[in-house]
């Protein structure tokens, strides 16, 4: 019945969009061809290429064969029909042909599909570019719900295409709660599909390590055990055959995945597997934070980055750096961190900290990695040149200014309204309920934040938008869907389509399609059009505090 409902909606919409003119990039044309996120440009063209049995895959020139494998299999997935590929030096009539451009002045995201009645050609400068053009294939034959029974005919369209933005993220947190490698890569599927690019794993945090570092056994074999809701799981982690693994997969996808280690805060399961890294208690959070005046600390957290960086090829670590007054109060009293700081000139906590973060961050620019922080590594005086700064504190914009006005590149994640842990109808009553990140909001953004907060001539430096996905109060792979879906289309949307081509009616419109497709692949998901059948998924209960 949930289906129907939004097909329902699906047609409703395209009967007000008929009435819409037919000029590029309207709502009528979006909402007809079905592709989230809206293509940069389009034109309708009438008609339609039937998809069949004698219907043929061709590479032109030296195209590799990665896009079209993806093509091919999703069609077959759609249709029961598996098209062959084939290789030829021009156009084939009645064949889908992709086609590597020699144009090397365009966005290399970009591609250009054309769909008439006798073919269909998708160019790019590059893979990533022919992968993109694909997908947006397999969403015209989604929005047409292509079934075996049913004969798939895609929409003649011409589309040119490029993201607003290079930097399309997604961050999971699995410190807190560890979904495992199959949700994962369901996650990444679903971030292809929608031409999202970056997945920011957060893996280690208070709760638990997650990924195995080989100089340091402890780290999985204590700190792997418990999470935010139970001190008693068995070790929940990730070898580190299974990263390459995952990492492989979302290479194939076209995402890149860029790890995190958290520090010098957020330590409390590394010093929970390695008590002499311990720098203090605090009553609140335990041992939270990393010994700022030992060597060993920082030997320790170098040898964890060096194995790091050999298992993800990205050319991105992300250090945290945030939230570290909530464990340091020790380092004003300890007499070894007090000599420690004055031995180098730091008078307080706060430039201990700066010292810290800029150390480790100078280690990661010689592992030839670009370091990334939240946004509280504003003031640490780490190199513009080799760092880039999360801005999630919305409460504090002044962290977006000033890092924009001192030349940083900034990646947009604000908690109001990029953080997915948050409710999104004001009838959830799980988990924080403090903001309101409804639907609506993910697709406005960032225009109102850059409008009043990014100084005159610093929108260059926006690297992008980033969704975050804390797992605090998401103990499960059914609650982390009702929170992630649809919510996703919405981002992946306000980070590609440029500005003037956002249409929020039309992309409701689209969105049913979408919907349609997580039905297919079972992810739950928050339902605006009939929120009452989908029900909020339940959080993990009373979180404990275990540390």
């Amino acid at each position: 019945m949930k289906r129907w409902l939004n097909l329902a909606f699906v047609a409703s919409c395209a009967m007000i969009f008929l009435a819409c003119s037919l000029g590029i990039g309207t709502k009528k044309q979006a909402a007809n061809v079905g592709i989230i996120p809206a293509p940069a440009k389009m034109e309708l063209l009438g008609g339609s290429f039937p998809v069949g049995a004698k219907t043929r895959i061709v590479l032109l020139g030296d195209t590799k064969p990665l896009a079209a494998r993806f093509l091919s299999a999703g069609l077959k997935e759609r249709t029961g029909m598996e098209l062959p590929i084939l290789r030829s030096g021009k156009a084939v009539k009645g064949a889908i042909a992709l086609e590597l451009s020699k144009d090397a002045s365009g966005n290399p995201e970009g591609y250009k599909l054309t769909v008439k009645r006798d073919g269909v050609l998708i160019s790019a400068p590059t893979e990533t570019g022919l992968f993109y053009g694909t997908q947006s294939v397999l969403q015209m034959a989604d929005a047409r719900q292509a079934t075996p029974a049913k004969k798939l005919g895609l929409p003649c369209v011409r589309i040119e295409d490029q993201p607003r933005y290079g930097y399309r993220g997604l961050m999971l947190d699995e410190s807190r709660h560890f979904f495992g490698k199959e949700v994962v890569k369901q996650t990444l599927d679903q971030m292809a599909y929608l031409k999202m690019n970056r997945f920011h794993w957060h893996l280690t945090d208070t709760p638990g390590w997650r990924i195995e570092i080989k100089k340091y056994p402890k780290l999985t074999e204590v700190g792997s055990i418990g999470n935010n809701t139970t001190t008693e799981t068995a070790p929940e982690f990730y070898t580190q055959d299974e990263i390459r693994e995952i990492v492989a997969y979302a290479a194939a996808r076209q995402i890149m995945i860029i790890p995190e280690v958290d520090m010098p805060g957020h330590a409390n399961a590394a010093v929970r597997s390695y008590p002499e890294l311990a720098g203090g208690i605090s009553r609140r959070h335990g041992h939270f934070v990393f010994n700022p005046a030992k060597e060993e600390t920082y030997r320790f957290l170098e040898d964890v980055l060096s194995e790091v960086a050999q298992l993800f090829p990205a050319p991105f670590i992300h250090l945290g750096g945030d939230e570290v007054s909530f464990g340091n109060q020790d380092w004003k009293t300890d007499p070894e961190i007090l000599k420690f700081g004055r031995e180098r000139g730091l008078n307080n906590p706060i430039e201990l900290e700066h010292y810290f973060v800029k150390r480790m961050a100078d280690y990661i620019n010689k592992l030839g990695k670009t370091t990334m922080g939240w946004d509280e590594i504003t003031s640490s005086g780490v190199s513009r040149d080799g760092s880039v700064l999360f801005w999630w504190r919305h409460n504090m914009p002044n962290a977006l200014k000033v890092g924009l006005k001192e030349g940083y590149p900034v990646v947009l994640c604000p908690r109001t309204p990029c953080y997915f842990d948050f409710i999104q109808d004001k009838r959830d009553k799980v988990g924080r309920t403090t903001l309101l990140n409804s639907i609506d909001k993910v697709y406005d953004f960032p225009d109102p934040i850059i409008a009043k907060y990014a100084p005159a001539g610093t929108e260059s430096q926006i690297m992008g938008i980033e969704a975050c996905v804390w797992s605090e109060d998401i103990a499960g792979a059914k609650r982390m869907q009702y929170m992630v879906y649809p919510r996703i289309a919405a981002l992946a949307e306000a980070c590609w389509t440029p500005k003037a081509g956002k249409h929020y009616e039309g992309f409701m419109s689209r969105l049913g399609s979408y919907l349609c497709v997580l039905d297919q692949e079972k992810i739950y998901y928050y339902d605006p059009f009939n929120p009452d059948k989908t029900p909020e998924a339940a959080g993990p209960g009373k979180a404990v505090k275990p540390y």
